[in-house]
Formats: structure tokens, sequence, C-alpha cells
């Protein structure tokens, strides 16, 4: 056996409401009464009354009925309403559907308004129903998303907190071994590069990609202030655009950008010499592109015969397989002085 609907029907002819409380009671309704627009809203205000649906009529003794269809929009939970009009004017059913009225039943005294009315009232439930529905689970959706981003914050946090203490047993082992040191400390300066990234991930918004500005700024800063504490005294200039990565592109770029900066610390410039070394990454061409631009080049003593490889090759082989992952390749322009390393990727933003 279906549920009893309550119906709020506001209507002022005695006749008609009798007519149609008898009608609407054989097709499942039970029918609340308001004669006027003020004691509707006493009804309205009331938290104890409960309605599915609306039955408002145009013309009432103290005012039209669309005076009213506002006070259903703004208590919540919105109320279906049904516009009910003997007015032929069409205007009066088009203001009444703007206002936020569910449908409208033209009345008359014949049999054919009943039947209209109860499979306008069955509409307007029925579409209220799905309508809830829809914002219940759309709700359900973010909170989940909400929960899952939380969850990921968490996990990048507590990535880059372990990652770091890595970089420390690292450099720990290092000051410990003299014969590894060299090698250490640049593993240490790889896993920073991406502690940075999930550090990065753990306060954004979406965990899902990265604003390239504020990763490439904490990056060059931990570079530096890696290399300033070997003695190294070069500074780093960053010129970056705002660009939105996806994880794995920001981990291939931070990768670049760590190797060739590192070679630069320890190439670039001869003993005693203090230099800048400028990374960059920016658009190519039209800011609408689909290509980025990345540089680092400096001032220094320039690779000999263009090749990249010095010390063991290991950093070059990284940055050669970071750039393979942006379907790129490393290249160097030629430049008066030093050397300017480039590589250009395709880039989709979402």
């Amino acid at each position: 056996m279906s549920a009893i609907r309550q119906l709020l029907y506001i209507e002022d002819d005695p006749g008609i409401v009798r007519l149609v409380e008898k009608f609407l009671d054989r097709q499942g309704f039970s029918v609340t009464h308001a004669g006027t627009l003020g004691e509707a809203r006493r009804l309205i205000s009331n938290k104890t009354s409960a309605f599915d649906v609306v039955a408002l009529d145009h013309q009432l003794p103290d005012g039209a009925g669309l005076e009213l269809l506002e006070v259903f929009a703004e208590n919540p939970p919105k109320l279906p309403v049904v516009y009910v009009t003997a007015s032929a004017d069409t205007q009066v059913a088009v203001a009444a559907l703007r206002a936020g009225a569910s449908d409208y039943v033209p009345k008359d005294i014949s049999g054919g308004f009943l039947e209209l009315l109860v499979s306008a009232l069955n509409g307007a439930i029925e579409r209220a129903e799905l309508e809830r529905a829809k914002e219940l689970a759309e709700r359900e959706i973010r909170e989940a998303r909400d929960r899952a981003e939380l969850l990921l914050q968490e996990v990048n946090h507590r990535v880059a907190n372990s990652l770091a203490l890595v970089a420390a047993l690292v450099r720990i082992q290092g000051q410990s071994d003299p014969v590894v040191k060299s090698a250490l400390e640049e593993t240490q300066v790889r896993i920073t590069a991406i502690a940075d990234i999930h550090r990065c991930l753990s306060a954004s918004q979406d965990v899902r990609q990265i604003e390239m500005n504020g990763y490439l700024s904490k990056l060059t800063s931990d570079l530096e202030n890696a290399h300033c504490a070997d003695g190294r005294s070069h500074r780093i200039r960053l010129e970056a655009e705002q660009v939105i990565c996806p994880l794995d592109k920001a981990v291939s770029i931070g990768m670049i950008i760590t190797e060739l900066v590192t070679n630069a610390y320890k190439y670039a410039y001869r003993e005693g010499e203090v230099g800048q070394i400028r990374v960059k990454l920016f658009r190519s061409g039209d800011p609408d592109a689909s290509q980025i631009r990345l540089v680092v080049e400096d001032d220094g003593v320039g690779w000999r015969n263009h090749q990249l490889a010095q010390g063991t090759g290991f950093g070059t082989r990284i940055v050669n397989m970071m750039a393979a992952s942006l379907n790129a390749v490393l290249r160097l322009e030629p430049v008066p002085n030093g050397t300017c390393a480039v590589v250009e990727f395709s880039h989709q933003p979402n």
C-alpha cells in the first residue's frame, strides 16, 4: 500500500476545497487547507507541518499566489508547487513557472480539472524526489571526493616527511664514509626534489596536479641551500610562468632541473668564481600554446664539445630518461658564454 501524500491546498473557495478534498482522498492524498496567504504562511512556518506538495491558487483574498512562491523557495526543503489559476492569461502561468512553480493547472468547474490536478501533483512530487535524490548523490560524491583529497594530502605529507628522513640518513651516511660522500650528496638532493613535489601536493587543493611556479620556487631554494652548505655560493634565478602540470610530468621536470643545476654548480664556474644559474619554465610562443620550454643556463666555462656527460655520466642518464618520459630530448643551444640546456615538451592543460 502506497504512503499517504500530504498536500497543502491554498484556495479560498469552500466549494472547490470540498470537491478537491473528496476527490484527492480517493487518490491517496491527505489535504490540509489554507484560505489565505497569511494562513498558508503560518502553516509553512510551523515546523511540525510536513507537506509533500502544494497546490496554490492564483487569486486569494489577501493577495496573489505569486507572492507566496518566494516563501516556498526560501524555506528548505523546497516544496514542489502546482500553481492553479482560473485566468486565461498564459502570462500568469509563465510568471508562476519562472517564480519556481513545478507546474500549473487551469481551474474550471469540469471534472477535467481534478484529473489534471492529480496528474500535476504526482508529477511534481516525482520530480522533487528525483531532484532530492540527485542532490543527495552529488553531495555524497563531493564528500567522498573531499575525503579522498584529504587522505591524499595526508599521504603526500607523510611521504614528504619520510623522504626527508631518507635524505637526512643519506647525508649522515655520506659524512661517515668519505669515499662515497659526493655520490650520496647528489642522491640526497634528488630525494629532496621528489619530497618537494609531495609537500606541494599536501598543500594543494587538487592532488592530481601541481602549480609549477610554487614547486620550482621551493625546489630551487632547496638546491641553492644544499649546494651553498657544501661551499658553492652560486645563486639560482627562477623565472616560471603559472603552468599546471600532472604529477608524472612534474617529477620529470623536477629531476631534470635538479641534475642540470647540480651539474652547473659542479662544473660551470672555475674554482673561486661565483656565478648565476638561471632556471626558466614558460609557454613557447602563443600563451595558449601546448608547448612548454624548460631552460637551465649559466655564464660559466661551457661544456666542451657540447657534451653533456661529465663525471660518471649518471646525471646525464637521468636527464635523458626524464626527457624521454616527456617525449622530448635535451639539446644545447649556442650562447656567447656558458651553457644553455633546453627541453621542450607538449603540454595539454586539464
